[in-house]
């Protein structure tokens, strides 16, 4: 087989180089055309300010997009859903099962649920106004910042936030309007991974115990050289199957938001 393939590129490249060298002079010389190409932003010749702006504008909104997903991830409670979510399926030990597509797709659900109540008063407070011509862009993104601010506020702890408060070296607030957001973000992102963490190991300790006494259990039968894991795995799937797991983890997921 491979002195087939060998043959095979020795005689793909004799034959091309018999296409080149038989093709005429003519056609091998003659200049490749290269279509010209002109950007333009706004008219010939003309100015225009307010075209200008909406091109600004739309500019703005594209970078504001690209930066969603990271305002998905880091300002909402994505980040303790998919994490506990991860500590979940590591405590089982089954490895890629569920794979990271369908947790992901889990945690966005969850997290939609979560946020639905910040998002509509974000769509009635700020969103619709600002599309009615009610009130101008910096209005919308001050007015439809303070749910968002109320919800990370909220589960932020004090030591963290003053952690952040301390280090960018500014008064204290007094309420949480007064905290600005590139302090109190931070501060949200960990305190939600301290949750987080604290879920996930909760979470271990159970499937741990399995996993001693199956260990155990093969050292004093005189089985070194059975894993452990492979033996625990089925018992540990049973385990939460028989505490319907699924359920008990996304429920405390979304009871730890009220």
């Amino acid at each position: 087989m491979i002195f087939n393939l060998k043959k095979g590129l020795i005689f793909s490249f004799l034959l091309s180089l018999i296409i080149i060298f038989l093709l005429p002079v003519d056609v091998c010389a003659q200049p490749v055309q290269v279509p010209q190409i002109d950007l333009q932003i706004g008219g010939e010749g003309e100015e225009d300010p307010e075209s200008l702006v909406g091109f600004l504008q739309l500019l703005l909104i594209m970078a504001l997009l690209t930066l969603a997903p990271a305002f998905v991830i880091l300002m909402t409670s994505f980040t303790r859903i998919v994490v506990v979510l991860s500590f979940t399926r590591n405590a089982m030990a089954t490895q890629q099962i569920p794979p990271n597509q369908v947790l992901i797709g889990l945690a966005l659900f969850l997290t939609f649920f979560v946020m639905q109540p910040v998002l509509a008063e974000v769509n009635d407070t700020a969103v619709e106004p600002y599309l009615d011509g009610d009130i101008d862009q910096e209005t919308a993104l001050e007015v439809g910042a303070e749910p968002l601010k109320e919800f990370m506020y909220y589960h932020t702890r004090e030591r963290d936030l003053a952690l952040f408060v301390n280090i960018a070296e500014i008064e204290d607030p007094e309420t949480e309007e007064d905290v600005p957001l590139h302090v109190l973000v931070p501060a949200f992102i960990i305190s939600e991974l301290k949750t987080a963490f604290q879920m996930g190991f909760m979470l271990f300790v159970p499937f741990l115990i399995i996993d001693m006494v199956v260990a155990s259990t093969l050292m004093s039968m005189g089985m070194f050289m059975l894993p452990p894991v492979i033996v625990s795995m089925p018992f540990k799937l049973l385990l939460f199957i028989l505490v319907d797991g699924w359920h008990l983890v996304v429920s405390s997921l979304l009871e730890s938001f009220n």
